[in-house]
């Protein structure tokens, strides 16, 4: 089995998923969605509050200060990892409004279901996603991945058994 890419035709979801399956991925990434915008609401509403109350008990020590301006970048740094969440959410949603969710975004393959119930705003198989992270590929830069070879070892060797086999059978 080949899996290259082929990179001039754009793929839908209809070999995989159901519209009953698209729409269950879909109830959970507006359930998640819904549940970050009150995290985040919540941080916001905390770290003014504590910001204003600072105001007018300011610590004695540098210690403390030192404490205040720790908690308020952790905050902040939630909060940007919560956004860039909502953001990869909000791509999710989209994929399913093009008909293209479920299908990785740098293979053109059929992300499992497995791997969607997990994480349902994935836009990368395992596979692709290993590469990037091991820096195989760039993100969105299709020469990187227009001819790799997705297939896992077990199944080149298969392949490399079956070409080995039909040359034999072949042969008079």
């Amino acid at each position: 089995m080949d899996c290259r890419i082929v990179m001039d035709k754009k793929r839908t979801n209809k070999e995989q998923l159901t519209p009953t399956e698209v729409m269950k991925f879909k109830a959970m990434l507006l359930a998640k969605r819904n549940e970050i915008l009150k995290n985040v609401t919540s941080m916001e509403g905390e770290t003014l509050r504590r910001e204003r109350s600072d105001l007018s008990s300011m610590p004695i020590h540098m210690a403390d200060l030192g404490t205040d301006n720790y908690d308020l970048e952790n905050t902040l740094e939630l909060m940007d990892s919560e956004r860039k969440l909502l953001a990869e959410i909000d791509g999710a949603l989209a994929r399913i409004e093009e008909g293209t969710y479920g299908i990785c975004e740098g293979s053109g393959r059929q992300i499992p279901k497995v791997r969607l119930e997990a994480i349902p705003w994935a836009k990368y198989c395992v596979e692709y996603a290993n590469l990037l992270e091991r820096g195989l590929v760039k993100k969105g830069v299709s020469s990187d991945y227009a001819s790799y070879d997705y297939r896992t070892d077990d199944e080149k060797d298969i392949d490399i058994d079956n070409n080995h086999l039909n040359q034999r059978v072949e042969k008079p």
